[in-house]
């Protein structure tokens, strides 16, 4: 084989080895981990302690400690909250959540009705442009307020 036939193929397999298969939020909830505020640091004491098994599952569950702030939490100045109401029979929590009081303690969250839609979380950097997307149809109504409370900004 020539260095033209195989470096395609190298190319392929470097790409697959980086991409990591990251947990989802209840994934880690299973395992014991909580992904909205656990960080990779953190995963280093099971390192130390030479509990290999349990490193490599914190870490596809953390958040990198250099996108967070002292307290552990990454702030996002705004936040929208979409869903479909003709799926809130599906998604009771998440109906429960926005006929409640509770997203008035959220300036700077937006609840958008988009036809179709399961619901998810997006959160906006402070020029308006989406930084992460989170699908929330498996979250609690205390889930979804925990983590704004966590990770919406209050300015």
């Amino acid at each position: 084989m020539d260095i033209l036939t195989v470096l395609p193929l190298l190319l392929f397999t470097l790409m697959m080895n980086s991409v990591s298969s990251e947990f989802s939020a209840d994934d880690c909830k299973s395992l014991g981990f909580n992904k909205a505020n656990l960080l990779c640091s953190t995963c280093e004491e099971f390192n130390k302690r030479g509990l290999s098994e349990i490193w490599d599952k914190c870490k596809e569950c953390c958040l990198k400690d250099d996108d967070y702030d002292a307290s552990g939490s990454k702030r996002y100045p705004r936040a929208i909250l979409e869903v479909c109401t003709c799926k809130f029979g599906a998604y009771p929590q998440i109906q429960a959540f926005i006929k409640s009081d509770r997203p008035s303690k959220y300036k700077n969250l937006q609840i958008k009705y988009i036809r179709g839609l399961d619901p998810i979380i997006k959160l906006l950097d402070a020029d308006n442009k989406v930084e992460d997307i989170l699908d929330i149809h498996k979250w609690d109504t205390d889930s979804v307020d925990e983590f704004l409370a966590t990770h919406l900004s209050t300015d």
